[in-house]
């Protein structure tokens, strides 16, 4: 497993300034803003299981602006509606990370149920256009230009 700290840095360095970046509740809100905390940043705190639902509404109100969320498995797992809603309104402006340590480490560390739940074929059966799983540093390099060049 990549650690989660050189994930995020990986991703954050391929963002640019001008796009939103909204982030999960707890650990993964903390190191970004201490990797780069800078005003097009959302924390999203206190709603686990929001984040994707949050993304969705902002990337239809602002077509214009790339919309980046990064949310952890357990938070993922707390809505998978929120995913085949994605696929369904299709915006072409949303890059959504989902990071997968198996646990609701924020909450304490206890496991989720990601290591028996793909959650990589959850988002193909949804219907998400563009889906990687990445399972390396040099990949995320690779992958995420990419992602951006998929549309959605």
């Amino acid at each position: 497993m990549i650690p989660r700290y050189q994930v995020i840095r990986g991703i954050i360095s391929r963002i640019p300034k001008e796009d939103v970046l909204i982030t999960s509740t707890g650990m993964i809100s903390r190191e970004v803003f201490d990797i780069h905390d800078r005003p097009n940043n959302f924390y999203m705190l206190g709603s686990m299981g929001l984040l994707s639902s949050f993304g969705l509404g902002l990337a239809l109100r602002f077509p214009d602006k790339r919309i980046w969320i990064i949310e952890g498995d357990g938070s993922a797992l707390m809505s998978l509606g929120t995913l085949p809603l994605i696929a369904s309104e299709s915006p072409k402006n949303i890059v959504h990370f989902i990071l997968d340590n198996e646990s609701y480490e924020s909450t304490g560390g206890q496991p989720s149920i990601s290591s028996n739940v793909p959650l990589e074929q959850i988002a193909i059966s949804s219907g998400y256009p563009k889906v990687s799983k990445i399972t390396s540093l040099e990949y995320l390099e690779t992958e995420i230009p990419n992602i951006l060049n998929s549309g959605g």
